[in-house]
C-alpha cells in the first residue's frame, strides 16, 4: 500500500516513506480485523519514524495518525456498545478519566517530576493544559483532543520544567479519554 503522503522537497527531512507506509498497511489491516494485525490507539499514538531527506511531510503524516486513532478509538466504541451496550462504554470511559484525577489534583508545580540535568515543558504552560483538562471534567469546559494533542510547551532549563516523557504520556492518555467521548 502506497500513502502517497506529500514528500518534502529533497533539501528537508521528513517521515521515512518505507516506515510510514508499512505503519499505514498494518493500520489498514488491524482496521479491517485482520487476525495477524493488531493495533490500537495507543500505539498509534506513539509510533515515530525516522527522519530522512525526501521523506513524507510530518505534519501531513501527524494529521493522518490523529484521524486513525480516533478511527480506532471509534471502531472499539461501536463493537463495546454493540456487544455490552452503551453504558459499558461510559463506564470504560469513565474509569480511564479516574486515572487521570491524582494527577490533576496535586498542586500546580508538582503534577510531573521535574526534570534534573536537562531541559524540560515548562511548568506553568503545561498547568495551564491540565487546568482546562480539570475544567473539561469538572465543569463541562470546552477541550478537544486535537487541543491535547497538538499542545506545545517552551523548555525550560535544569530543574525548571517537567519531565518531557512523563508529560507526553500523560497527554496520550487525556486525549484517548478525549477522544472517546467526542
Amino acid at each position: 500500500m502506497s500513502a502517497t503522503f506529500e514528500r518534502v522537497s529533497w533539501l528537508k527531512y521528513g517521515y521515512d516513506i518505507e516506515e510510514v507506509d508499512d505503519f499505514f498497511e498494518l493500520a489498514r489491516a488491524a482496521y479491517e480485523g485482520a487476525p495477524h494485525a493488531e493495533l490500537d490507539a495507543e500505539q498509534i499514538q506513539q509510533v515515530v519514524f525516522d527522519l530522512v531527506r525526501r521523506g513524507y511531510k510530518c505534519d501531513v503524516v501527524d494529521a493522518a495518525l490523529d484521524r486513525l486513532a480516533s478511527a480506532m478509538i471509534a471502531k472499539e466504541r461501536v463493537g463495546i456498545v454493540g456487544a455490552l451496550g452503551q453504558q459499558a462504554w461510559n463506564e470504560k470511559l469513565a474509569q480511564s478519566a479516574t486515572t487521570l484525577y491524582p494527577r490533576l489534583t496535586r498542586p500546580r508545580g508538582e503534577r510531573f517530576r521535574p526534570t534534573a540535568n536537562r531541559h524540560g515543558y515548562d511548568m506553568a504552560e503545561v498547568d495551564d493544559l491540565l487546568d482546562r483538562l480539570t475544567a473539561y471534567f469538572d465543569a463541562g469546559e470546552p477541550l478537544s483532543a486535537q487541543e491535547i494533542q497538538h499542545a506545545a510547551f517552551r523548555r525550560r532549563g535544569q530543574g525548571r520544567g517537567y519531565d518531557e516523557a512523563s508529560v507526553d504520556a500523560f497527554l496520550r492518555r487525556a486525549s484517548r479519554v478525549l477522544l472517546g467521548v467526542q
